[in-house]
C-alpha cells in the first residue's frame, strides 16, 4: 500500500500516509531506504511523500479532518473504515472507502461441477476483501453441487485445518446433518476456540462478512433460480464481487445486466485485484455499497486520483446563458 500510494505523484499530487501499527516499522524502513532516495533521484521534494509516524487513532482523525486534503483514501477493516469515512465526510473531505468485501458465488442449473469446486477452493486461499463470503446453489443442483462445495472448502482448508459454513435458515436440510455437530478448532480474537463446523444462519446475518485467520468461513444459501440469487445479492451484499458458475450464455448475460456489482466473473472471486488483473498500483477496490463513487471500474490507482481547481477567464462581457 505504501509504495502503491506514491503513484499519485504521476498526477502532480502529494501523498500523506498513515500506516497501521503492525506495519509501522516496515513503512519507516521503506521510506528511509527506498522512497526518499527515489524522490531525491527524481528531483522531487523530499516531502512529496510524507509518513505520519504517530500511532494514536487521534492522529488519523486529525489527518482526515484537514480540509487541505484533496481526497482521503481509507483502507482496513469494515467498521474502522466506516468510522474514519464518517470523520472525513463530517469535515467536508472527499473520501473513498475500501474496507468491506464479501464476494458472492452463484451456481445455477447449468453449472459445471468441476469449475464450481475450483472456484470455491481458489477463492478461499486467505482472507482479504475479495475472498469468497457467500455461496448460492440452485435447488435443482444441490444433490451434486453441495458435495462439490464441501470438496472446495476442504481443498482450501487442507493446508491449515478445517472450515466453517453458516447455512441460511431453510437451507439446512441440504447440508450433511453431521456438520452441525462436528467440531473444528479456529481462531477468534487471537484465541484458539472449538466451534461446530456448520451453524444455522438467520436472514439478518446474510450480510455478515466473515473475518477469519486460518479457517475458511462462508455462508451458504439454496435458491430457487438465478433471479432469487441476484435479488439476495443486491439486497444483502456490499455489492462488490459477484461470480456466476454457468455454462449458459444467456444466464451469464442476464446476470451481468441485473447484478449490482463492479466486479463480475464466471470463476474464482480473487481475480478482482488491481495488481493481479490490471497490472496497476492499487490504492483500493471500491464496492458499490454507497453507490458508485468511482464509476463502474471501481479500481482506484494513482493515475485515477486528481485534485482539480477551475479558473474561468471571461473575454466577452455580454455572454450569457
Amino acid at each position: 500500500m505504501l509504495v502503491d500510494a506514491t503513484s499519485v505523484l504521476r498526477g502532480g499530487n502529494t501523498a500523506l500516509i498513515k500506516i497501521g501499527r503492525d506495519a509501522g516499522e516496515t513503512a519507516r524502513t521503506m521510506m528511509a531506504h527506498a522512497i526518499r532516495p527515489a524522490l531525491t533521484h527524481s528531483g522531487l521534494p523530499d516531502d512529496a511523500v510524507r509518513l505520519i509516524t504517530r500511532l494514536e487513532r487521534a492522529a488519523t482523525w486529525a489527518m482526515l479532518s484537514d480540509r487541505r486534503l484533496g481526497v482521503a483514501v481509507v483502507r482496513g477493516s469494515g467498521p474502522a473504515v466506516a468510522q474514519m469515512g464518517d470523520v472525513a465526510r463530517q469535515s467536508g473531505v472527499a473520501v473513498s472507502l475500501h474496507g468491506i468485501g464479501g464476494p458472492w458465488l452463484m451456481a445455477d442449473e447449468h453449472a459445471d461441477a468441476l469449475r464450481f469446486t475450483a472456484a470455491v477452493a481458489c477463492s478461499l486461499d486467505r482472507k482479504v476483501c475479495n475472498t469468497l463470503n457467500v455461496c448460492c446453489i440452485d435447488r435443482s443442483r444441490v444433490a451434486d453441487l453441495v458435495p462439490s462445495l464441501l470438496e472446495g472448502l476442504e481443498r482450501a482448508a487442507s493446508p491449515i485445518g478445517g472450515f466453517r459454513i453458516h447455512v441460511l435458515q431453510g437451507s439446512e436440510n441440504y447440508v450433511p446433518a453431521g456438520l452441525f455437530s462436528s467440531m473444528v478448532v479456529t481462531t477468534r480474537d487471537g484465541q484458539m476456540v472449538e466451534e461446530t463446523v456448520a451453524t444455522i444462519l438467520p436472514y439478518s446475518g446474510l450480510s455478515t462478512e466473515w473475518e477469519w485467520d486460518e479457517t475458511p468461513e462462508i455462508s451458504f444459501v439454496v435458491v430457487d433460480g438465478l433471479d432469487e440469487a441476484i435479488g439476495l445479492f443486491n439486497q444483502h451484499s456490499p455489492r462488490f464481487v459477484a461470480s456466476l458458475i454457468s455454462d449458459n450464455t444467456t444466464a451469464q448475460k442476464c446476470f451481468f445486466e441485473a447484478v449490482n456489482a463492479p466486479f463480475i466473473g464466471n470463476g474464482f472471486t480473487r481475480w478482482a485485484d488491481g495488481q493481479y488483473a490490471f497490472d496497476k498500483p492499487e490504492l483500493g477496490l471500491s464496492n458499490w455499497e454507497h453507490e458508485r463513487p468511482l464509476a463502474r471500474g471501481a479500481i482506484l490507482s494513482g493515475s485515477d486520483i486528481f485534485s482539480l481547481r477551475y479558473r474561468m477567464d471571461q473575454v466577452d462581457l455580454d455572454i450569457h446563458r
